[in-house]
């Protein structure tokens, strides 16, 4: 059995402690948090389970073959580089650090101890994303158009990072996998701050790439509902995906346009074709489970994760670049 010793037990933690307690060949053998009531609580669910009040005690352990971080964000750097000096095989909470550089050096120090470095960016492993993935691998949606997603609620407020890194690396996440890594070569982002923390509530991202594909990500704390909605547009059909809706999370839309060569080159012709709508039946497993069965996976059988550290790359360097526009006021950042 693969040893896994959790560090932080705020909102995501115990739900990996229940997830990775129901993976296959893995089992949590010890916790991690500063609060003692957060480790009472987990030891009434799982009294064998070892509570310790430092992250630093998980990765001194020899019985602790893997560590999962669920900590804030700027303190996934400087933990994951310590449990994988210490040889333990890492798992991190979105987003896989704060820069682009931290990632790369996290990813020379797993590469030289030879151990699996991965990020949790949970959405890759649900039915709908899936599906959306194998719509686009298929062919059946055609190339690619753009990726138009809205996720915005009221709340939570985070006092050190902006919505972009809390709610923009889902739908990152999401673009980059179902398009099996399209690397954007710009992107330009706004935000505002309607708190006197000077933390971002609003912001909208915009990525650009050589083709003719684009892709726009709207994310807020400060709207009075809730949406969770992926609009992808393909040469041959659409996709809506609504991740709020509890059944019918995906529609096919079979519609789209073509444009005749004009004989006048002041009249084009455009042609729209409207067609059926398709909701296809969508698997309802925990996708949390299924990223600590990737995870263990990796380590036990050498398999690519599907969330893995390329992913946590990509995302990171998109968002630092995000960051960067929004503080320059919209202006485009490059990415080559």
């Amino acid at each position: 059995m693969l040893g896994i010793g959790i560090v932080g037990l705020g909102y995501w933690g115990p739900n990996l402690v229940r997830n990775f307690s129901a993976a296959a060949e893995a089992e949590v053998r010890c916790v991690a948090d500063r609060d003692a009531a957060r480790l009472q609580k987990i030891h009434s669910l799982y009294p064998a389970v070892d509570l310790l009040s430092e992250a630093t005690e998980v990765f001194q352990r020899s019985d602790i073959d893997a560590v999962v971080l669920a900590t804030p964000i700027n303190t996934h750097f400087p933990l994951a580089k310590m449990a994988l000096e210490a040889g333990k095989h890492v798992l991190v909470e979105k987003p896989l650090a704060t820069s682009r550089a931290e990632v790369l050096e996290l990813m020379e120090i797993a590469d030289r101890k030879g151990l699996q470095l991965m990020v949790d960016h949970t959405f890759l492993y649900t039915g709908a994303v899936q599906k959306i993935k194998s719509l686009v691998d298929s062919g059946e949606l055609g190339e690619l158009q753009y990726f138009d997603s809205t996720r915005i609620n009221l709340g939570l407020f985070n006092p050190n990072w902006s919505v972009i890194w809390d709610l923009a690396v889902h739908d990152l996440s999401i673009f980059d996998y179902i398009s099996s890594g399209k690397k954007p070569v710009a992107v330009s982002a706004t935000g505002i701050s309607h708190t006197q923390m000077g933390i971002e509530d609003i912001a909208y991202i915009s990525l650009f790439f050589n083709d003719s594909t684009i892709a726009h990500i709207t994310s807020s704390w400060i709207s009075p509902v809730k949406i969770r909605k992926t609009m992808i547009g393909g040469s041959k059909k659409m996709v809506i995906y609504d991740d709020v809706e509890p059944t019918e999370k995906i529609k096919i839309y079979d519609s789209g346009f073509s444009v005749s060569s004009p004989e006048d080159m002041h009249r084009w012709l455009v042609d729209y074709r409207f067609g059926d709508i398709a909701i296809p039946k969508i698997a309802q497993t925990e996708a949390l489970l299924g990223v600590a069965q990737d995870f263990v996976s990796a380590i036990v059988r050498g398999t690519r994760p599907i969330s893995d550290r390329e992913s946590g790359l990509n995302v990171v360097t998109i968002l630092e670049a995000a960051q960067q526009s929004v503080k320059q006021r919209g202006q485009t950042v490059s990415l080559v």
